[in-house]
């Protein structure tokens, strides 16, 4: 019989019954049954692609939805919640200025520390930032900050002066306490550090300065409040003579073989001077590096 004389068979429609699949048909692997194709239409890669031809929004629209979309909050360190508490550990201990527990707060510690020390960031620990130096442990930071504002109200201090900057996490907390706040540092690869980092966080009255912390900085002085990072036999000339009348100097100096933190208050008349809570910090240097 040749192909003109065989009997035309309807398509089969899809889908078939379960009654209506041939197995083993022709070209078919043993076992497995022939089914016809389903109708483009139907195809789910057909629909997805069909889907992706859409004309797309206009970019304005798209922008706009960015725009609005909000950063999850509450999740690990980036939650507010982990700096709430380090906050109300720090108040059981004793802080009692609210301006610097708010300071506190608003500042996210775990940026300034090396990624592998993060988890430890909100714990009441020094840590080290590289060259042998130290970010401050929270309570010792709010505690010299609480001495160096001392009776105020809420308001912030007009200029202060930072020895010391390290990695820049007590030149951001400064920042929300003050006008103005220069922070000098003697090593230049973290005063480079401390730079990245403030300007990552968008901190515009902070001045960062690479010099001898040990001569302070006359060109801004005299200034209102002085705190520093690092401790010596005592208290330098230049920081005293920088200081404003009514201003407050707060420094780790030693002490037998330890270190107390030191307050320096200038009046009218002079200064006066009175001792505190033992604490640790490196040793103050001269020269820079």
């Amino acid at each position: 019989m040749n192909d003109a004389t065989k009997p035309r068979v309807a398509p089969k429609a899809f889908p078939l019954s379960l009654d209506k699949v041939v197995p083993g048909g022709k070209g078919a692997a043993p076992g497995r049954a022939e089914v016809t194709p389903a109708p483009a239409k139907q195809r789910p890669a057909a629909a997805a692609a069909s889907a992706l031809l859409r004309p797309q929004r206009p970019l304005h629209e798209a922008a706009q939805d960015k725009a609005r979309a909000v950063a999850p909050v509450g999740i690990g360190l980036d939650s507010e919640l982990v700096r709430m508490r380090m906050v109300q550990k720090l108040r059981q201990q004793g802080v009692r200025d609210e301006q610097v527990l708010s300071a506190m707060q608003r500042v996210p510690r775990h940026l300034f520390v090396d990624s592998a020390l993060a988890t430890q960031a909100y714990e009441d620990t020094s840590l080290p930032i590289g060259l042998q130096q130290t970010i401050s442990k929270p309570s010792v930071v709010a505690r010299m900050l609480e001495l160096m504002r001392g009776p105020r109200d809420a308001a912030p201090l007009p200029r202060i002066l930072e020895i010391g900057t390290g990695c820049g996490y007590q030149a951001a907390v400064l920042s929300l306490l003050g006008r103005q706040v220069i922070s000098v540092e003697r090593l230049k690869p973290l005063h480079e550090k401390a730079r990245t980092l403030l300007r990552g966080m968008r901190v515009d009255n902070v001045r960062l300065v690479w010099g001898d912390g040990m001569l302070g900085h006359g060109p801004n002085a005299p200034y209102d409040g002085i705190v520093s990072a690092a401790g010596g036999d005592a208290i330098p000339p230049a920081w005293l003579d920088q200081l404003a009348v009514g201003g407050r100097l707060v420094a780790p100096v030693l002490r037998g073989s330890g270190q107390v933190i030191v307050l320096v208050q200038r009046t009218e008349s002079g200064y006066t001077r009175s001792e505190h809570e033992a604490v640790h910090f490196v040793p103050l240097k001269s020269g820079t590096t």
